[in-house]
């Protein structure tokens, strides 16, 4: 799948957010799909489940206003400020990529079929052997133990990688997960956050 290339990270302050897509746009995205964010020598690929309407609209990922990624990401200091959906390709500058489980756009992530997210657990599986990246991170317990086959998996680092790559799953950040706070979801980025920085300096 097509992804973005690498370029300069910003930290200029975010400008003006892009117009909100049209209702006709919303459903026309049904069932589309959007381009990848990796590239090699990434320090953590995101894995999403599925891109919602907003994603598919506009191209970029978790782009619905309610999706907490972008200020978890920031909150926990993997980006030096909150990236608006569509400067999404300014994170291969800093390691960081993302996919997802699924790539069929969809209204929500439960009206995909068990079979897909298997199927796109085992086309993850060969991306990340592919691109190597140091951690996977799947956004979505449930979403994680259906495509791996992994029933009893819990959130955090998990016992088996894929190949020389760490998976980790956090919590899924859609508005729609009354589970975690915001406080709570960027604690979890954290962890993440800091066990990279940490396995980075232990290999330097």
């Amino acid at each position: 799948m097509k992804s973005q290339t690498p370029r300069e990270p910003s930290t200029r302050p975010a400008a003006k957010p892009a117009a909100k897509p049209t209702a006709e746009q919303l459903l026309a995205a049904k069932d589309t799909t959007i381009p990848d964010v990796t590239g090699p020598g990434l320090r953590v690929l995101f894995c999403g489940i599925n891109p919602g309407l907003w994603s598919g609209a506009t191209g970029h990922h978790f782009a619905r206003p309610g999706n907490r990624f972008w200020p978890a990401l920031h909150r926990s200091g993997f980006t030096p400020r909150q990236y608006r959906p569509d400067e999404q390709g300014e994170l291969l500058a800093l390691g960081l990529g993302i996919t997802n489980v699924a790539p069929r756009t969809t209204a929500k992530a439960d009206e995909l079929t068990a079979e897909e997210l298997r199927e796109g657990g085992a086309a993850l599986r060969e991306r990340v052997l592919r691109l190597r990246p140091r951690v996977l991170a799947v956004l979505g317990i449930g979403a994680y133990r259906t495509a791996f086959g992994q029933r009893r998996a819990a959130i955090g680092r998990q016992p088996e990688g894929l190949g020389s790559t760490e998976v980790w799953v956090l919590p899924n950040p859609s508005g729609l997960n009354a589970h975690y706070t915001l406080d709570a979801l960027a604690e979890e980025f954290r962890r993440l956050r800091e066990a990279v920085e940490g396995r980075a300096g232990a290999g330097s």
